[in-house]
């Protein structure tokens, strides 16, 4: 049964949705609230470079991305209006019937596009409490359009600008991440959001969970991506990170965007740059959605730590990797961390 029938039925979650112990703790009712900083990336625009102001945001970046990974992005560019819109459309999506979203099952198809639960790729896999809609978004001539919904009407047109919008975001913030490490252009550019890059859309519905203190949303885990852009729910918090070895939460900050960095950067800056463990925990009384944008280089694409990040000082951390995102979901189901397995 899936977790959309179970949590209509309202029944007790089945015992593969319990959390077991791990190594990164239980649930926890209720953990503060994280510093989580805020980044006006306005300020990385060519009409800012060389300003004070740019420069201490500057140093803001390198400082997060090099302590917990993630930060909220302001100054973006991308209307609040529009930010809604982009809710309001996954929102009529989940709303559908049943049958209605079934027609862009996963299941049907085959592979990871398209509507449904979690994968199965281990018995002793504790499985996440939500249910998603999985969508390629570039290259464009990859999209598989039979598994973008056609209802609400205008789904398609919103995430075609939404996409657009978010990979010029990507675009400026790896741009200012490789000015702070010194780099030459491109240096993560052309690998993690070059021509054959991948992005997908990822729409994630959390649904009332009567064990919230036994069933996580979303299982602890390192983003398998370059970078990770998530529109948060506007009301309803769950996104918690592991800092300094605490879970914290990350609140809703009006108009925002958090930014998280995925395993394959850590890789590439020789882990000078941190991918935060992170999930998302369920309500008991109150239904949560995210819509999570990511990239990642091609599956056959080989990503390794860059040249000038590597001397004496700090030899090189990592071994050289494809297809890297099917590795770290694997390595998710046992409950382990892609990156450590990557370690020299």
């Amino acid at each position: 049964m899936s977790v959309e029938e179970l949590s209509i039925k309202g029944d007790e979650p089945p015992a593969e949705y319990i959390v077991k112990e791990s190594k990164f703790g239980g649930i926890e009712s209720s953990p503060e609230s994280g510093q989580i900083p805020i980044i006006d990336i306005s300020l990385f625009s060519p009409s800012s470079v060389g300003t004070k102001e740019a420069e201490i945001e500057l140093n803001k970046l390198r400082s997060a991305l090099s302590l917990s990974g993630c930060f909220q992005a302001i100054g973006h560019g991308i209307s609040s209006s529009f930010l809604d819109k982009v809710r309001e459309v996954a929102t009529q999506f989940f709303e559908l019937p049943v049958e209605e979203k079934q027609k862009y099952s996963r299941e049907i198809y085959g592979g990871q596009e398209g509507y449904g639960d979690d994968v199965i790729v281990s018995e002793k896999q504790v499985l996440d409490w939500l249910y998603r809609l999985v969508l390629q978004v570039f290259p464009e001539d990859q999209r598989r359009l039979d598994l973008w919904p056609e209802i609400p009407t205008d789904f398609r047109e919103v995430l075609h600008e939404y996409a657009t919008q978010v990979k010029f975001i990507m675009h400026v913030l790896f741009k200012a991440m490789e000015k702070s490490l010194n780099l030459e252009e491109n240096s993560f550019l052309d690998k993690l959001l070059g021509e054959k890059a991948q992005m997908r859309a990822r729409f994630n519905f959390y649904p009332r969970c009567s064990r919230a203190d036994k069933v996580f949303g979303l299982k602890p885990h390192i983003d398998a991506s370059g970078m990770t852009l998530l529109l948060q729910d506007k009301e309803v918090e769950g996104l918690q990170v592991l800092v300094d070895g605490i879970w914290v939460r990350v609140p809703i900050v009006p108009a925002a965007i958090v930014v998280n960095l995925g395993g394959q950067t850590q890789i590439m800056s020789n882990g000078i740059f941190k991918s935060p463990v992170h999930r998302a925990v369920t309500n008991p009384e109150r239904m949560r959605l995210s819509v999570a944008l990511y990239n990642a280089p091609d599956p056959e694409t080989e990503i390794g730590p860059v040249e000038k990040l590597i001397d004496e000082t700090r030899p090189r951390s990592y071994k050289n990797v494809k297809n890297y995102a099917s590795i770290n979901y694997e390595c998710t189901q046992r409950g382990e961390l892609a990156v450590e397995t990557l370690k020299i």
